[in-house]
């Protein structure tokens, strides 16, 4: 990694409302001591109750984002995930900046994003049932691309990682992600314990590529984690 220059800051004891703005409206965030408690809405299978809530500031090039993370809930479905580089498609209806049909987000369901936005998403501390009944943690990475597909399906740059147990309730995991070119990383370090810790790597040349956008932290309903030191760097040669 090259050298880095800080671009965005939020220790998430501040108004959240000075850095971020929310699609969703049955979302609960508090400011604290701890961080920022971001929790979408109660209800499952209601898609008025998921949020998103999106960085003000838009970012480009290759960066660095890293914030400390902790699950503060005790579900075995749903997901979280960090959407990077989020833009519009960029039509008339979609523009590029995704601040300008905010409107169009007030109800947060899923297909409006990955059908009007070209964006990179991780799925991380989400949940899969395997054939035998066994439930797994996994971790996904997936770009979206509305000019080749109006589908979720076979927007996935592989690998997956699938493993029991990778985001413990109450637990605090530090949580980097890097974007170098077509090279993106996910570090994880439980806090509480070093031994605890885990790096995936993409290779994304196969895609196009999302160089500029928004940062955001999608809560599927019922799902709450607390989020704190959100920083964003600036990759340099």
């Amino acid at each position: 990694m090259g050298k880095k220059k800080l671009l965005f800051e939020d220790s998430g004891m501040q108004d959240w409302t000075q850095k971020w703005f929310l699609d969703g409206e049955k979302a609960r965030i508090d400011n604290g001591p701890m961080g920022m408690y971001f929790a979408a809405g109660p209800e499952p299978q209601n898609d008025t109750c998921h949020a998103v809530l999106w960085t003000k500031e838009t970012f480009q090039g290759n960066m660095l984002i890293e914030f400390d993370y902790t699950r503060v809930d005790t579900a075995t479905n749903f997901v979280n995930i960090l959407y990077f580089h989020a833009t519009g498609k960029g039509d008339q209806e979609f523009p590029e900046d995704i601040s300008r049909w905010n409107d169009k987000r007030r109800v947060p369901s899923m297909r409006i994003y990955f059908q009007n936005m070209n964006a990179y998403h991780i799925s991380f501390s989400a949940f899969d049932t395997h054939e035998d009944g066994t439930k797994y943690d996994y971790i996904r990475l997936r770009r979206y691309n509305p000019a080749e597909r109006s589908k979720i399906a076979g927007s996935e740059i592989l690998p997956d990682k699938f493993e029991p147990g990778l985001f413990k309730p109450f637990y605090t995991y530090h949580i980097q992600v890097v974007r170098y070119g077509n090279e993106i990383e996910m570090r994880i370090e439980n806090k509480n314990d070093a031994g605890d810790k885990l790096t995936l790597h993409w290779d994304a040349s196969n895609v196009p590529a999302c160089d500029n956008g928004r940062i955001g932290l999608r809560h599927m309903y019922t799902r709450a984690s607390i989020y704190k030191d959100f920083k964003v760097w600036r990759i340099e040669h």
